[in-house]
């Protein structure tokens, strides 16, 4: 069987913003089973918790972010995805400030923290969502589909005018230690020519070469050089996972994108969502064997039952 999972204590972390350059404080509370994830904006007294799902998402440039008006949190694709990565469905996401710090750029500090806090599994069965029929979203040249599967997988490509990036694809089979081993790593990535552009439109105020790969027009200026030669489409993917977590069940499908970003990645979402011929929602005991077992976290992390 496979079961909800939360964390086994609380956790924190302090870091700054990708966007808005603030010093923020994250703080993870275990949660019971059916929560789900809940962000709290403890700065704003008396804010409602924001619920992670697709319905709640708001601005989507260069950023997935949640909620509306002032009690709002952006950046969070991270650290949804990580807990994705990680079979987390329960958790209570305690935030001083607008924005999920960014850490390194990728979601290895969480995947850390998470290690630290210990994977708690909760006695009562996940539910996955299983593609039926396919779904597909466009706008311009770019789209982004979902298929009928029996697994997660998805099929990732981009396309950029850079010496060191050009069009890379790559396809991804999910499983909780591949995610851990191969995506969770992955920085996101930008081009030296656009931070002016991008500043002046309020955002990457807090961007540097601590939390981002740069790129100038023909090589990488990290002196650390990449951690992967195709870093990053694996962040693409890190990305993309994070963003259709936000259906808020473990997904049975595969995903394929073309030069995608997160507003199309919540279109897929909405338009999956109002289809409902599209899909099913199922108990964990329907599934296969071997789809339950991608989400085998006993040699990764400490277990407590």
């Amino acid at each position: 069987m496979v079961f909800q999972r939360t964390i086994s204590r609380e956790v924190e972390v302090t870091g700054i913003g990708l966007h808005t350059g603030k010093k923020i404080r994250l703080k993870l509370r275990p949660a019971p089973a059916d929560f789900g994830i809940q962000f709290n904006r403890v700065d704003i007294p008396g804010a409602p918790n924001i619920e992670a799902l697709s319905k709640n998402v708001g601005a989507t440039e260069n950023n997935t972010s949640l909620g509306e008006g002032k009690n709002i949190v952006n950046t969070v694709e991270h650290l949804i995805s990580v807990l994705y990565g990680m079979g987390i469905n329960n958790i209570l996401c305690e935030i001083d400030g607008p924005e999920v710090p960014i850490m390194d750029g990728s979601a290895a500090s969480l995947i850390f923290l998470l290690k630290e806090a210990g994977i708690a599994t909760l006695h009562k069965p996940k539910n996955f969502l299983v593609v039926l029929e396919k779904v597909r979203v466009e706008h311009e040249d770019k789209w982004a589909e979902i298929t009928p599967a029996s697994r997660l997988t998805i099929d990732s490509t981009i396309v950029f005018a850079h010496p060191k990036i050009n069009t890379q694809r790559k396809t991804f089979d999910f499983t909780c230690e591949s995610y851990l081993k191969h995506i969770g790593r992955a920085r996101t990535f930008g081009f030296l020519k656009q931070v002016d552009y991008l500043k002046r439109r309020g955002l990457i105020k807090g961007a540097s070469l601590d939390n981002a790969i740069v790129f100038d027009d023909y090589n990488v200026v990290n002196p650390e050089g990449l951690r992967f030669e195709d870093e990053c489409i694996r962040h693409k993917i890190l990305d993309t996972i994070g963003d259709v977590a936000l259906l808020g069940h473990e997904l049975v499908g595969k995903i394929t994108t073309y030069k995608s970003g997160h507003h199309l990645h919540n279109l897929l979402c909405h338009k999956l969502l109002a289809t409902p011929s599209a899909y099913e929602i199922i108990p964990a005991s329907s599934l296969k064997e071997d789809t339950k077992s991608i989400f085998d976290l006993s040699q990764i992390v400490t277990v407590a039952q």
